[in-house]
């Protein structure tokens, strides 16, 4: 008798008869049949099996940009809960890759892993498939998607406070720069914010000053100049992120606009930037590390009890008031 076979035998794959016998994430239901087989047949797992307990399995993690300092502070929460509970990390980079996403997924489905960590910008059917495909638990960080455990930011509550900096100047005229409604968090959660934000204090925004763009300085100083064609009467600019406000910052110096004085603008992420550009930049401080410390333990809850909860936690921020607005 092979793990193939009881694996053939249970119904279940030959991954999940070995994390059964390395005390590795099984759900309960996977856990009867496996046991049913095995009482039946009175297999006994090989010496190696029963030994493998040296370190304890790996967490599969993918990210989409390794060089994000958002990104970087979540893993570094990960990694100090993995590294504390002696866990393995198998980190993947995408590069804001969708194929690259899929293809991780597909890697990961394979490997032995005892659960799956996942930071995406958008989130495609081929993903959703592909996760709900797995046998382990899954948590998303950065990003509430119904079908699992995860843990986001308030990117519309912190969106709106942007807005109320802004709006509080008493100006007439406001713009943003803000990324792609397809990316659910920074993109329509943070959109939506600003809107409502501004509505909440009667202020129309014009069309021709709503801009988008990546998450790159570069983009963010391109952005502002084809907002300032469009609607050079603008007085307060609300960017998706620190990164974009920094790069609109930059054109609006060069083409001799002073910020706060002509020009008021915010950003969202309170990334270590904002403290050194002049003039400091108006933020709203989101807690990234603390979401990978609370996204890891709650795999790692999932995984040691062997029920896979879904479970939702949406991170608070701070408003972080500088010299920029």
């Amino acid at each position: 008798m092979t793990v193939s076979e009881i694996a053939k035998l249970a119904g279940v794959s030959k991954a999940c008869v070995s994390r059964y016998f390395n005390h590795g994430y099984v759900s309960e239901e996977k856990k009867k049949k496996i046991k049913a087989v095995v009482e039946q047949t009175g297999y006994v797992p090989a010496k190696k099996m029963q030994s493998q307990q040296v370190t304890k399995p790996t967490i599969g993690v993918i990210i989409p940009k390794i060089n994000s300092e958002s990104i970087s502070r979540m893993i570094a929460g990960v990694t100090q809960v993995l590294n504390r509970e002696g866990y393995r990390m198998l980190l993947a980079n995408t590069e804001n890759s969708v194929e690259k996403e899929i293809q991780y997924l597909q890697s990961f489905k394979l490997d032995e892993l005892a659960g799956v960590i996942m930071s995406a910008t958008i989130m495609t059917r081929q993903h959703h498939e592909l996760l709900q495909s797995f046998e382990v638990p899954v948590v998303i960080l950065g990003q509430n998607v119904t079908e699992y455990s995860c843990v986001y930011h308030d990117d519309y509550g912190a969106a709106m406070a942007m807005a109320d900096s802004l709006a509080l100047l008493g100006r007439k005229h406001y713009g943003a720069i803000l990324v792609t409604p397809e990316d659910k968090a920074a993109g329509e959660a943070r959109q939506l914010g600003f809107l409502d934000g501004m509505k909440r204090h009667n202020i129309a925004v014009n069309e021709k000053a709503i801009v988008y763009s990546d998450f790159s300085l570069e983009s963010g100083y391109d952005a502002a100049e084809k907002l300032f064609m469009q609607a050079p009467e603008t007085e307060g600019i609300f960017c998706a992120t620190d990164t974009i406000a920094i790069g609109a910052m930059q054109y609006l110096k060069g083409i001799g606009k002073r910020v706060p004085e002509d020009v008021a603008i915010t950003g969202i992420g309170h990334s270590r930037m904002t403290e050194i550009v002049t003039p400091t930049l108006t933020t709203a401080h989101l807690f990234y590390k603390s979401t990978g410390v609370e996204g890891a333990d709650m795999l790692l809850k999932m995984i040691e009890s062997g029920i896979d909860m879904k479970n939702k936690l949406k991170m608070g921020f701070e408003v972080i008031g500088q010299e920029s607005c």
